[in-house]
């Protein structure tokens, strides 16, 4: 199955960079343009020169974000502001975060993993992905060589063996700073031989899960072909054929999907009326749920999902309470999809309501008509409040068991159906591909 292996990771020297902290980013994909030029000011030696380089208008085919990324990690390296480590390393990585007043431990084990194509299923996906999200970083490995990120997979041990063994190297970390959200970084290098061996003979037996990173994924291994092709073949140990990747327990406690809540906008009249609970009751259980708190509705959702997938319709009117019937679940059954899709929330709202009551297609939501998404619940609700949305499909959280039976299922997950939080932080190991 996955071949997990350790790397020689390059790391930011303390004594040159200062407060490492200030070199550290979001992923690339979250970043906006203010918050790049925040970065760009923040230190000199910040990552978003190598992960999320500036345009400008003069640039060129010799002269891009690409190039300069490529010359700045090798002025970096020969001016000893990056070090590569001596030997081959595991690492282990833990996020401390709070969420709503709740504090949390999220613990990952960054390592390479040897590529493989989606037919092999050893690394499965959820979702598809997009050609114009993978030419950008297509690019920026052309030019440089190197995974700045990890991508995050996910893996089953019910036991959780190696969370508590990862734990262990979490009291006198190398590495532990605080983020501009007063999220906490630990990172320690594993180099225990014994404990090297254990891990990779426990991930020779398993299938991994992409959690987030699938554009990255889908990029590296084209990467590799091209490679390939140019030196007419690779020895197996090459760069090119392994990912930097996250890897989490998916029974983490700091393990954290956030839901994707619907807002819906531009619906006609007739289409706002047919979200009425006589409309909705031909493929569900309808509740209609009296004015209350923010808390009180978010709570009442999540108590009724112990059962069945719920969810809420809210419009300026009603707030109604769903959960799936017969009639709704035989429709389920026809979507052509698996049973672990067809056991979504998200492809419920996509499927029953979306296609079936207001004649939404999938190709309306993917070029963003009616349909936004958003995570914050209470932003979520203030939307409707201000009318910039007509009404709003409030969901709980996606366990990730769910995703991974939609991934073993050879399926994918309708669009934007998982967060997971927090992101990945950018700048504390890098992956070179030489």
């Amino acid at each position: 199955m996955a071949d997990v292996q350790p790397l020689r990771g390059l790391r930011f020297v303390p004594e040159i960079i200062g407060n490492q902290a200030d070199t550290i980013t979001p992923p690339f994909d979250v970043i906006s343009p203010e918050a790049q030029n925040s970065y760009y000011e923040r230190n000199p030696y910040n990552i978003i020169r190598l992960e999320l380089g500036k345009t400008y208008p003069t640039d060129n085919g010799l002269n891009n974000a690409y190039s300069r990324a490529a010359t700045t990690l090798a002025e970096w390296r020969l001016e000893g502001v990056l070090h590569q480590e001596t030997d081959p390393c595991y690492y282990l990585y833990q996020q401390r975060f709070t969420y709503e007043g709740k504090p949390y431990t999220r613990t990952s084990l960054l390592a390479r993993i040897r590529l493989e194509p989606w037919s092999a299923r050893v690394v499965l996906p959820h979702e598809h992905t997009r050609n114009k999200d993978k030419e950008d970083r297509l690019q920026l490995l052309r030019a440089s060589a190197t995974n700045f990120s990890p991508i995050m997979c996910m893996y089953d041990d019910p036991q959780g063996r190696i969370r508590r063994l990862l734990a262990t190297y979490a009291s006198e970390p190398e590495v532990q700073l605080v983020d501009e959200n007063g999220e906490e970084h630990i990172l320690q290098p594993i180099t225990n031989q014994e404990h090297v061996a254990l891990m990779k003979d426990f991930f020779a037996q398993r299938q991994l899960y992409i959690a987030d990173g699938h554009h990255r994924y889908t990029t590296a291994l084209a990467y590799r072909d091209e490679i390939a092709e140019q030196r007419r073949g690779l020895h197996p140990q090459d760069g090119a054929n392994f990912m930097f990747m996250a890897l989490i327990d998916m029974d983490d406690p700091g393990m954290l999907v956030l839901p994707t809540h619907r807002l819906l906008f531009d619906l006609t009249s007739e289409q706002l009326q047919k979200l009425s609970g006589e409309q909705l009751s031909a493929y569900f259980s309808v509740q209609a749920l009296e004015a209350t708190s923010d808390e009180a509705l978010l709570e009442r959702l999540a108590q009724a999902s112990g059962a069945q997938p719920a969810l809420v319709v809210k419009t300026a009117e009603q707030t109604l309470l769903l959960t799936i019937n017969e009639q709704g679940q035989q429709l389920m059954k026809e979507s052509g999809h698996s049973e672990a899709w067809n056991a979504l929330d998200v492809a419920m709202v996509q499927r029953l309501i979306f296609e079936s009551v207001l004649q939404i297609t999938a190709e309306d939501v993917a070029a963003g008509k009616h349909v936004r998404y958003m995570h914050d619940t209470r932003q979520v609700l203030q939307a409707l409040h201000t009318q910039e949305a007509q009404a709003l499909i409030l969901l709980n959280g996606i366990p990730f068991h769910q995703v991974r039976d939609v991934a073993l299922a050879d399926d994918r997950m309708p669009q934007k159906s998982t967060y997971l939080y927090p992101k990945l932080i950018t700048g504390l190991v890098i992956n070179p591909l030489w």
